[in-house]
């Protein structure tokens, strides 16, 4: 055994160097543009993300491919009527909710693990992203990240079946958290919108029947909370209400497998549903938000890229509140967005306010508001910083009190990067609660700061901390006797 395991590590060094000698392309696209403010999102000759991470470094050991068990059992048909959430959870009612994107590329050249991820801050982290067939059947993206990478700790020498790899990484989170959930966020913009990977099997009942069960299959296997569904977007209102109809697959079929674990346990879990929705009237528009937020737990609202490469002036990306001294800085806002949103039927404490943990650059520009020509270089693609990266060396951080926005200029370089700074996240943070919002959000965790200067800690700690009692308090679940992995159904016992 140690012999293979010594094969297959020096042909994974092999593949490493091949691919540092020529990189592969980022199949995820680095989804950071997910706000969609027009038909489709940006124009379709903005160009994506196009930044590479690779393969991963030469690991200490390497496992062989773990295929994932295809789903065998059926949950049962999707009930037509919509299934309502309950308004009240564990722990004596609701708080805000603390909602992070993990994404499962980042443990490579992000270098961003699950040790690293704040959890005592978070209520919910939304694993990004698992993919679908075109039959409907959800998959996982990246087996090595997902289910196989060993991190210190993990043992060799376990005998069956067993679960590693971020997966198992993020339920030892949970038990050591138990406020924790942890989502499986299923699509994003290269799989479901470039893609379109929803769209065939949504538009049939037997597609979305299968997407369901294979959802709660991988809930099974996995040990995740719940499911996050990132469709960016449906293109009229036909597809609009087949998301819906979708949505009430993945509930009923998530709560019939909830009623058979309290009739096997005594304890009935409460699986999360959630959603990224758009911040664009082209877009919401096409879907039947009152019903849908019927469905959900929550809503994420991607209120974030309202301003970016696409646009003719250097703009807001993620401003409040529209500019009336400078209107072309502002085409969008958080405010009249989140307005439509709550005429249309949405509880404003089911709507939590997406923010940027990146910064969108305008280069040769006289600052907000003018024009600009290009984007300049970023941290993983052109023209987006991580946060932690700014501001860059010569720029000076301004707030726009009026926009309820932030950004910085660099005189010399004539270079703008629209950003959250840390004062300007805290004063989103009280405007969540003065608007009555369910929450904060982040895209995603491997651009904020460590510690002191962090954004997620310091949004976390405005909305009142994690032992104040603010946070939704609604425990995780731990109990997965239907999963394929051992240690899974164990409950990790040696961890």
């Amino acid at each position: 055994m140690h012999f293979i395991n010594f094969l297959l590590f020096c042909l994974s060094y092999v593949l490493t160097v091949l691919e540092t000698l020529h990189p592969s392309e980022d199949p995820f696209s680095i989804d950071v543009s997910k706000a969609g403010l027009t038909q489709g999102g940006p124009p379709a000759s903005t160009p994506r993300a196009s930044s590479t991470f690779g393969s991963p470094g030469p690991p200490t050991h390497q496992t062989p491919l773990i295929p994932l068990t295809p789903a065998k059992d059926s949950i049962g048909t999707p009930k037509d009527p919509i299934l309502p959430r309950p308004t009240t959870v564990m722990g004596g009612g609701e708080g805000y909710r603390t909602v992070a994107y993990f994404v499962n590329w980042g443990i490579y050249g992000r270098k961003y693990f699950p040790h690293t991820v704040p959890a005592d801050k978070l209520t919910h982290v939304l694993y990004s992203f698992g993919d679908n067939r075109e039959d409907g059947e959800v998959i996982l993206t990246d087996q090595w990240s997902d289910i196989q990478i060993h991190y210190e700790g993990d043992s060799w020498n376990d005998q069956g079946n067993n679960l590693y790899g971020n997966l198992k990484q993020l339920y030892l989170l949970k038990k050591k958290n138990r406020n924790l959930k942890v989502l499986l966020s299923i699509g994003g913009w290269t799989y479901a919108h470039e893609q379109k990977h929803f769209d065939t099997p949504a538009s049939t009942p037997q597609g979305r029947k299968k997407f369901a069960d294979s959802c709660v299959q991988l809930i099974k296997d996995l040990g995740f909370d719940g499911i996050d569904i990132d469709w960016e977007y449906p293109r009229d209102q036909d597809q609009g209400h087949q998301l819906l109809l979708l949505l009430q697959a993945i509930r009923s079929a998530m709560d019939a497998y909830a009623s058979k674990l309290e009739g096997e346990t005594g304890t009935k879990p409460q699986f999360v549903l959630t959603i990224a929705a758009p911040a664009g009237a082209d877009n919401y528009n096409n879907i039947p938000l009152g019903a849908i937020a019927q469905v959900l737990d929550f809503i994420n609202l991607m209120a974030y890229d309202y301003s970016g490469s696409w646009d003719k002036a250097a703009g807001h990306q993620a401003n409040l509140f529209p500019s009336t001294s400078v209107p072309a800085c502002t085409p969008f806002n958080s405010q009249s967005v989140i307005d439509a949103y709550v005429s249309k039927g949405v509880p404003a404490n089911k709507i939590v306010l997406g923010m940027p943990l990146y910064g969108r650059a305008f280069t040769n520009t006289d600052g907000i508001g003018k024009s600009y020509n290009g984007s300049g270089p970023g941290s993983w693609e052109n023209g987006v910083w991580d946060f932690k990266a700014l501001p860059q060396p010569g720029a000076q951080e301004y707030s726009d009190e009026e926009s309820g926005a932030s950004y910085s200029y660099d005189q010399n370089t004539r270079t703008l990067v629209s950003y959250d700074t840390l004062d300007m996240a805290k004063k989103k943070a009280k405007w969540i609660k003065q608007k009555g919002l369910g929450g904060a959000m982040w895209w995603e965790l491997s651009g904020d700061r460590q510690g002191e200067g962090s954004i997620v800690n310091g949004v976390v700690a405005e909305l009142g901390g994690p032992s104040s009692g603010r946070l939704e308090h609604h425990a995780n679940w731990l109990i997965y006797p239907d999963s394929q992995y051992d240690n899974l159904r164990k409950g990790f016992p040696n961890n």
